[in-house]
């Protein structure tokens, strides 16, 4: 009976130790200390400086704040899916603490997500949302840190209509299909079509690539020569749309208005072939994307709509 009282002795002060490595002076729960958190940040296509600037954005937040272990990848174009699945589920393999997600599909990424949390990984998603209904489905609350995107289209919109005045006839160029973020600037820029009296003539996707913009954009002006305005859903889609404006010899005659603010869109602005951008923080997305991920880590309860900022970017404000 000595030695089996030594025994439970021993295991209850082991208990009360790892229960202790576990408490911070917050009163949150953490994993017993096992090193930095380590954090796996997945993102679309790092062709465009969008998410190029992403990247950036969290590797500058966690070299500032230290303790961070960030393993940032991303995707080779944006119609990628499959590809951004297998980054995700390489991060579950690797066991990491925190998975940090801006889905290139809003539905297709759920099977990995629910993989993720099952393995008892924390998930946060940024920039695109993922579908509400298919997570309920799937019995997952995951938080979503990200812009009001059917808004920022909505103001781009209202600048480029200024410029046009009403019954001046449009082409939407849209982002991929089931790309929630995609289809809410969509809405936005309908939204500001009807709001000031402009006429939508196409709304075609082109996958948030340049050149298929180009070449979309392209056959639509050969077809309806008397449009004046583009709604491009992505300032990629931008420059390919200016590329085929200035092929069609309609230069300063057609007016482009987009989203994201990219560095490459800014001499756009400036010469006035761009109308509007929206900036919506790519860099702040990253950070309190891994902030609240690490929060998570922790155990705090994190959930819903953490809405971050949309700004209208004119020529007068490019920079």
């Amino acid at each position: 009976m000595p030695r089996k009282s030594s025994v439970v002795a021993a295991a209850a002060a082991i208990a009360l130790t790892a229960a202790a490595c576990g408490q911070e002076s917050n009163g949150l729960t953490v994993p017993p200390s096992s090193g930095d958190p380590k954090i796996c940040l997945v993102m679309k296509s790092l062709a465009n400086e969008f998410f190029k600037n992403m990247k950036k954005g969290a590797e500058d937040y966690v070299a500032g704040q230290g303790g961070i272990k960030l393993t940032a990848s991303g995707i080779p174009n944006e119609t990628d899916v499959d590809g951004q699945v297998a980054e995700v589920e390489k991060c579950v393999t690797q066991k990491v603490d925190a998975i940090v997600l801006a889905p290139a599909d809003s539905t297709a990424l759920i099977a990995s997500v629910k993989k993720a949390v099952d393995a008892g990984i924390k998930v946060v998603n940024i920039d695109v949302e993922l579908e509400a209904g298919a997570l309920r489905q799937a019995n997952l609350d995951v938080p979503f840190v990200g812009p009001d995107n059917r808004e920022g289209a909505r103001l781009a919109g209202v600048e480029l209509a200024k410029v046009l005045g009403p019954r001046s006839k449009v082409i939407i160029l849209e982002g991929i299909p089931g790309a929630a973020n995609g289809e809410l600037r969509v809405k936005g820029f309908k939204d500001a079509i009807q709001e000031n009296q402009l006429v939508l003539v196409a709304s075609r996707t082109a996958n948030w690539e340049t050149d298929q913009a180009h070449s979309v954009l392209g056959a639509l002006l050969t077809a309806n020569a008397d449009v004046k305005g583009v709604l491009a859903a992505n300032d990629s889609m931008a420059l390919g749309a200016v590329k085929a404006i200035e092929e069609a010899g309609l230069g300063g005659k057609v007016k482009v208005a987009s989203f994201d603010n990219i560095p490459a869109i800014k001499p756009l602005l400036q010469n006035g072939s761009v109308v509007a951008t929206v900036e919506q923080h790519a860099t702040s997305q990253a950070a309190r994307g891994i902030d609240q991920a690490i929060r998570m880590v922790k155990g705090e309860k994190v959930t819903g709509w953490q809405k971050t900022p949309v700004e209208v970017k004119t020529k007068s404000a490019a920079g």
